[in-house]
């Protein structure tokens, strides 16, 4: 395994996910790694720096290509996987037989089909002991944005479970409260942690807002847990264990 220096300064917004996977990915043991939707590897190529090997699914063969190229130039190259497929179509994508120690879900179920398939999908594929971690947007998060941005409209569909654009065409995406996705979690037979809000103000800042960006993520980690602050993240982070 390398060292953890890979994790050490992620992005702000993404600190509190990072932390969370932290004693799982630095503990040594490498691991066998989904990341379901994963795309150019955001989270798949630092992951395969520590050691681990990750296999992408990810309907976008663009994406998966840049995922090859960015982790062949930092040396992972045979430790990342691309296999182009839904993310709710999983088990006619991956070969037979395939278990993972760790499944990497990370807004996805916004967009699938059908969230509850998808996860139970995902529990299919883990092996006993092993783990999902899974983000999701936060419909609180959701109404903030858009009454801050100026959509006051928009801002009350969303706080009704409505499309808040809906001349815009294309599928509405999903937003979840805490319960929702700690309710799907546990519908597919894992066992849901603590949630976590994930961009508890690094997306109402911007990136010009001149913050300090270690000072961000540590108070982004402070957040993360932390209530009132965190039901209106931008996003919502479990990880689960499948007994």
């Amino acid at each position: 395994m390398t060292d953890a220096a890979a994790l050490a300064q992620p992005p702000a917004r993404t600190a509190a996910i990072w932390a969370a996977l932290d004693p799982l990915v630095t503990a040594g043991t490498p691991l066998r790694v989904l990341d379901v939707g994963g795309g150019s590897g955001m989270f798949a190529v630092p992951l395969a720096q520590l050691g681990h090997q990750v296999t992408v699914v990810d309907p976008s063969a663009d994406a998966l290509a840049t995922l090859h190229r960015r982790a062949a130039t930092v040396g992972a190259g045979d430790r990342v996987r691309g296999i182009q497929g839904d993310g709710d179509r999983m088990l006619t994508t991956l070969p037979a037989g395939d278990l993972f120690d760790l499944v990497l879900c990370h807004f996805v179920l916004e967009v699938v089909d059908d969230p509850a398939s998808t996860l139970q999908q995902i529990a299919g594929v883990l092996r006993p002991g092993g783990q999902l971690s899974t983000a999701s947007a936060n419909r609180a998060g959701a109404v903030l944005a858009r009454a801050v941005g100026g959509h006051p409209v928009e801002a009350r569909a969303l706080l009704a479970g409505e499309d808040p654009a809906p001349g815009r065409g294309g599928p509405a995406r999903r937003r979840f409260s805490p319960e929702e996705l700690l309710a799907l979690i546990a519908g597919a037979g894992l066992e849901p942690g603590q949630w976590r809000g994930v961009s508890v103000v690094s997306d109402l800042l911007g990136a010009s807002s001149g913050a300090d960006p270690d000072a961000l993520r540590a108070l982004e980690l402070s957040l993360a847990s932390t209530s009132p602050y965190r039901d209106v993240a931008t996003g919502l982070h479990v990880l689960a264990t499948r007994p």
